[in-house]
């Protein structure tokens, strides 16, 4: 995965978000070992391999089977860099512990899924409702919601929507689903956005269940609070953990992430001893960081973006 924010915006280049902020928290030495976990079509790995030296190293990870030719052309031969196809929550099977000096995650969908129609994530362009990161794997977004309740899709729409009419929605959902099924995404969207008053200029009444649904397809924030603390393991001492994240659930669970594990445990606060699990992990390296306005002139997708960074501690 590689962001794209949770508000549909038309146009704009395929450009890395945050990309020299990301650069910077890295602190990338040209003899460093790093893990971009989110390839997408390698903006950022680009860039990151662009600083390394003959010693250094980079790992690419990414579930989408098309980001692995992305990888064969950016990489090439190049020796110092390899690509695996493969959940980041995963990360703990392809990493060994204390041995890389930087990993960087860009949450959310990759602009180049977002606009191929055939990957069904976007509600501008038509085409079979999907949303799956790897295609190959899992249930598309049209056969969860051929299945699932009425209650079961309020539920996904309401929690990783954050959309007030929820319920509505999902009564429309199943309403249309008896008399056809939903297979498309602009047949979705249509549903939708008779069932839905406009939120606000700008933004289609389906963006937010888009998300929503996108989101539980994937599994996007179960995926996230497992392969924090395995990217945490992942790094040697002043390693630095890099993420960012394009709306407000996915960017509370990064925030909230790095803030516990920069503190000891409390259980044991005032003891003369604390315990190696119990002791901070993270110390927090400045403040989130946003797109200027330039940036998001230049690539609207990056008005949501925010990053945070945190470096490993010695054990």
């Amino acid at each position: 995965m590689s962001g794209a924010p949770d508000v549909e915006a038309g146009g704009g280049r395929h450009a890395p978000v945050l990309l020299d902020a990301a650069l910077d928290a890295l602190a990338i030495r040209s003899d460093g070992r790093y893990v971009d976990a989110t390839f997408g079509r390698g903006g950022h790995a680009g860039a990151i391999l662009g600083r390394l030296g003959e010693k250094g190293t980079l790992l690419a990870i990414d579930r989408d089977p098309e980001a692995s030719a992305a990888a064969v052309r950016l990489f090439g031969s190049d020796p110092r860099a390899k690509f695996r196809q493969a959940r980041f929550s995963e990360l703990s099977q392809l990493v060994p512990a204390g041995s890389v000096d930087g990993i960087l995650f860009d949450l959310g969908v990759s602009s180049p899924q977002l606009d191929d129609a055939h990957r069904g994530f976007s509600f501008l362009r038509d085409g079979p409702l999907d949303m799956r990161m790897d295609p190959q794997h899992g249930e598309s977004a049209a056969q969860w919601l051929a299945r699932a309740t009425e209650r079961e899709i309020a539920t996904v729409i309401a929690r990783f929507g954050e959309e007030r009419h929820a319920r509505r929605i999902a009564r429309a959902i199943v309403v249309a689903r008896a008399m056809s099924p939903l297979t498309t995404t602009g047949g979705l969207a249509a549903v939708i956005a008779a069932a839905a008053p406009r939120r606000q200029p700008g933004m289609h009444p389906a963006t937010r269940s888009f998300q929503a649904l996108r989101i539980h397809v994937n599994a996007e924030l179960d995926e996230i609070e497992r392969a924090l603390p395995q990217a945490v393991e992942a790094l040697a001492p002043a390693g630095r953990l890099v993420v960012i994240s394009f709306h407000s659930l996915e960017d509370r669970i990064v925030k909230r992430f790095m803030r516990a594990a920069s503190r000891e445990d409390p259980a044991f606060a005032g003891l003369p001893e604390v315990p190696p699990d119990a002791q901070a992990k993270l110390r927090l390296v400045g403040r989130a960081v946003f797109a200027d306005a330039g940036e998001v002139g230049d690539n609207p997708r990056s008005r949501s973006a925010v990053l945070r960074a945190a470096e490993r501690l010695a054990a």
